[in-house]
């Protein structure tokens, strides 16, 4: 990569100076990422300006790239880290640490002896990552999902905010009740964008057995990798106390998601009242 850099020095108040160093890029992709793998140079860093961003993190993008093209599939293992860094033209350790990134974001699993895995909503442990009612008790619970209602509308104009479509689009509503040990505990609305989910039927969601997470990703080529929650206190109106069982005007958790795919796209907005008498919300602050 060419630079022209500057050395600005700046005098502060104190007496003391500090030296910033401006560089300016000559050309935005090292040469070395070019040739057998070439590019689009402004899908690198997506939304960035053309100034300097670490190798690892332009590897790291450029696997992202191939996350997000299904070139390697959930589920799937990705090349070994001396493929990659022969396919970019880098060292190892700088492909192991666009790796250690992508795993931190739980974007790629690493399987010791076994090698690195693109992450799938079909593990056990990816259920954790969006659903954090936790159980008082910790003894195994059997799980049950009854769908009360799937239907086709015109997105309200919240949603379509949310969902970044224009208000009246097509958009999926599902309706359904988890049941923890034959014990409702939690109602959802969900809104999905109509287009996306065109084929999706009350009759396949409620047949599919799995995480519906895992049947977005496998029939719908839309993989969830992030969302934002609002977390707020409610209470059961009638026709919620009559599908959680509970009395009218009980206590709730309120938790409003937004879900993301690739491209921090907003593809799934969910609303889910929590009845916490056996259960408890947790988080993980770092």
């Amino acid at each position: 990569m060419s630079y022209i850099r500057y050395i600005i020095t700046y005098l502060l108040l104190d007496g003391s100076m500090i030296f910033v160093v401006k560089s300016k890029a000559m050309s935005f992709i090292p040469s070395n990422l070019s040739g057998t793998d070439p590019v689009d140079q402004s899908a690198i860093v997506p939304g960035a300006s053309p100034t300097f961003s670490p190798l690892y993190q332009q590897i790291k993008a450029l696997i992202m790239q191939r996350l997000q093209s299904f070139e390697w599939r959930p589920g799937e293992s990705i090349p070994s880290e001396v493929e990659l860094g022969g396919r970019f033209k880098v060292s190892q350790g700088t492909v192991r640490k666009a790796i250690d990134e992508l795993a931190a974001e739980n974007l790629l699993v690493r399987r010791q002896g076994k090698g690195t895995f693109v992450a799938t909503h079909h593990e056990a442990r990816s259920k954790f990552r969006f659903l954090r009612l936790m159980p008082d008790s910790d003894q195994p619970q059997i799980t049950d999902k009854k769908i009360v209602e799937l239907k086709r509308l015109r997105a309200p104009a919240e949603i379509a905010r949310l969902l970044v479509m224009k208000a009246g689009d097509s958009v999926v509503y599902v309706k359904r009740v988890l049941a923890f040990d034959r014990v409702p505990t939690i109602l959802e609305d969900l809104w999905l964008p109509g287009a996306l989910f065109k084929t999706l039927t009350l009759e396949r969601l409620s047949e599919y057995k799995g995480p519906m997470y895992g049947l977005f990703e496998t029939e719908f080529g839309t993989r969830m990798i992030r969302a934002t929650e609002q977390i707020r206190a409610a209470s059961a109106d009638g026709d919620v106390a009559e599908l959680l069982g509970v009395e009218k005007s009980s206590p709730l958790l309120c938790v409003e998601r937004v879900s993301f795919t690739y491209g921090d796209k907003p593809v799934e907005v969910r609303r889910g009242l929590y009845v916490t008498n056996l259960h408890y919300y947790q988080n993980e602050l770092s």
